[in-house]
């Protein structure tokens, strides 16, 4: 269990749904219509019972016992209007609850993804991706069930209990005491058995987040799988996290089913105590033939609300329990914050970067990065090379602010990164990852992700001014190409190209590009340094350099060790200085002669 969901676990289920509510108040929008509706159709369940008594007491046995047909005919009628509107209202009602339940869930769905996309690298990084997936699709889920079945149940119930109290008090308060009296013991064991129903429910959703994180992973990394033969690995890995999800949703289950038999008890005890108690009543003059009939009817509309309170109190738990998953990830405060209207905004032009005694540890985690002083200069190109952990990319990650460091300060421009408004920041300071995602949509649509607003012309003009024109043209369909998903319709080469491409269309002041480290064929590398060198013109750029060509090309590198920058200056002169750089160039130089 994570930090999030052990502190959400702890809240009480009232509390948990009254902070939902609170947060998505477009689930009250339109309720007191909604509840006017509920009480006329609750009230005209009624109308049955009623209508029996009448008929028996005073249409069958007026005048002898000669059947007053004309009451009889009015009854009947009156009875069957009554059903009718009852059944309209009970239609309307419906039709607005599910409105305003679907309203609630698509802003609530809407909350939860944006703040997810809002929390930082390191939020995300101690959550499995499916787990977060899964507060986002089937947590809300779970609530979306609850409010349109289990919401309509628990509104109709509480009407339903009320009204055939109230006329079962009219006909006869003893047995209405009775009645009560049976389900009294009923009650108090549901609320009591209620807090072990939340904790299994909390497990199974926890289990399915693992089940979803799981089952994602071995899709994606199916070829990595089939590889290296751990079919069958992974195989028992899904197995065991299926058992899993199983045995938490079969022990949920059971305590739900140790609740259907015993309503079932009450309810029939409470009929046989009507029936008898109803006939020593009647002998005694207390009751007649059709108030104890009617009183049965009402028997029948106070128990079925109990025998439903099981199944409403099954999706409460799991709605709860879902809700509980949802609010802990919106009750995260994301620890890179945006500073939003109060913060400043760059102008556009050559960005000057600062590091003044920066240090960065990881959550639970040594120090990775010391002490860190630098100064790069307006349109520098910058290198950062060093060992796998000496801290590269994490100084990546702090220039654009994808992590704020723990002890001292980055600015840009003067100006410390913390006080930059997200907008501002983005659109200025771009990062090219060393992956270079790409979405399942067409080579056009990935590119004009770092321009929205770019026509085809201006993105074949791009791909022409990096020197990408001829690969272009031999793609099956130019622009329109489908990347597939991932981009796994295109080479490694070919991605880092579109990577690229997207970030020249974004045209940043500032760009950080994290090399990757993947080999392609020589005529890809060829494009992909001609891309780098029309990317990185007339513009700050800091690359984590994985290519000997990279650092040489730079104007001035960066040598990190251990998290700290143990040297500095242009590669011609430091390869001449023993020390991290000259050892990586020898490392460097003799794989290129393998």
């Amino acid at each position: 269990m994570t930090a999030l969901s052990e502190a959400a676990a702890r809240e009480s289920a009232l509390s948990t749904l009254r902070r939902g509510l609170r947060i998505s108040p477009e689930f009250s929008a339109g309720l007191a219509g909604t509840l006017l509706l509920a009480l006329v159709a609750t009230a005209g369940r009624i109308v049955v019972p009623v209508a029996v008594q009448q008929v028996i007491d005073r249409g069958l046995g007026k005048d002898g016992g000669h059947p007053d047909l004309p009451f009889i005919r009015t009854a009947v009628a009156l009875c069957a209007v009554g059903v009718l509107v009852t059944a309209v209202c009970a239609y309307l009602m419906n039709i607005r609850l599910y409105r305003s339940s679907e309203t609630g869930l698509a802003a609530l769905r809407v909350r939860a993804f944006r703040h997810v996309h809002d929390l930082s690298m390191l939020t995300q990084s101690g959550e499995r991706r499916g787990a977060l997936v899964s507060r986002v699709t089937g947590d809300v889920d779970q609530i979306s069930q609850f409010m349109q079945f289990g919401g309509l149940m628990i509104i109709v119930s509480a009407g339903q209990l009320v009204v055939a109290s109230l006329l079962m008090a009219v006909y006869s308060w003893p047995l209405m005491l009775l009645v009560w009296a049976s389900f009294v013991p009923l009650a108090w064991a549901l609320r009591r058995f209620q807090r072990m129903i939340s904790a299994a429910y909390t497990r199974v959703r926890e289990r399915t987040g693992d089940l979803l994180s799981v089952v994602s992973e071995s899709v994606v990394g199916a070829a990595v799988i089939r590889a290296y033969g751990a079919e069958e690995r992974t195989a028992r890995r899904v197995d065991e996290t299926v058992d899993a999800t199983r045995t938490a949703q079969t022990r949920a289950q059971g305590l739900i089913a140790m609740t259907f038999p015993s309503s079932e008890l009450v309810a029939a005890l409470a009929t046989s105590a009507v029936v008898v108690c109803g006939t020593l009543l009647g002998l005694g003059g207390h009751l007649t033939a059709g108030e104890l009939i009617a009183f049965l009817f009402l028997v029948t509309l106070f128990v079925s609300p109990m025998q439903t309170a099981t199944e409403v109190l099954n999706d409460a738990q799991n709605a709860i329990a879902g809700w509980r998953r949802v609010l802990s990830v919106l009750d995260t405060e994301p620890d890179v914050a945006d500073p939003g209207d109060g913060g400043e905004t760059l102008p556009r032009g050559p960005i000057e970067v600062e590091f003044e005694g920066v240090g960065f540890a990881y959550p639970g985690g040594p120090p990775v990065l010391h002490g860190v002083d630098a100064r790069i200069a307006p349109r520098s190109r910058v290198a950062i090379v060093g060992e796998t952990g000496s801290g590269k990319t994490t100084f990546a990650k702090l220039l654009t602010r994808l992590m704020d460091p723990v002890e001292g300060e980055v600015r840009v421009d003067g100006v410390p990164l913390r006080r930059v408004r997200f907008a501002s920041l983005r659109e200025r300071i771009v990062m090219v990852p060393q992956d270079g995602f790409l979405f399942d949509a067409s080579l056009a649509d990935n590119i004009r992700y770092g321009r929205a607003d770019a026509s085809d012309a201006d993105l074949r003009l791009a791909l022409t001014e990096l020197g990408l024109a001829d690969w272009l043209d031999g793609l099956p369909q130019g622009l329109a190409t489908p990347v597939g998903q991932r981009g796994e319709s295109l080479s490694a080469g070919e991605r880092q190209l579109v990577a690229l491409a997207r970030a020249y269309i974004a045209d940043p002041d500032l760009l950080v590009l994290d090399e990757a480290t993947s080999a392609v064929d020589p005529a890809t590398e060829v494009r992909i340094q001609r891309a780098l060198d029309g990317v990185t013109r007339g513009r700050t750029a800091v690359s984590i350099a994985h290519r000997l060509s990279t650092a040489e090309a730079a104007d001035e590198v960066i040598v990190f060790d251990k998290g700290r920058i143990v040297q500095r200056g242009p590669a011609s002169e430091l390869v001449k200085v023993p020390g991290v750089y000259a050892d990586l160039h020898a490392s460097w130089v003799a794989q290129r002669k393998i």
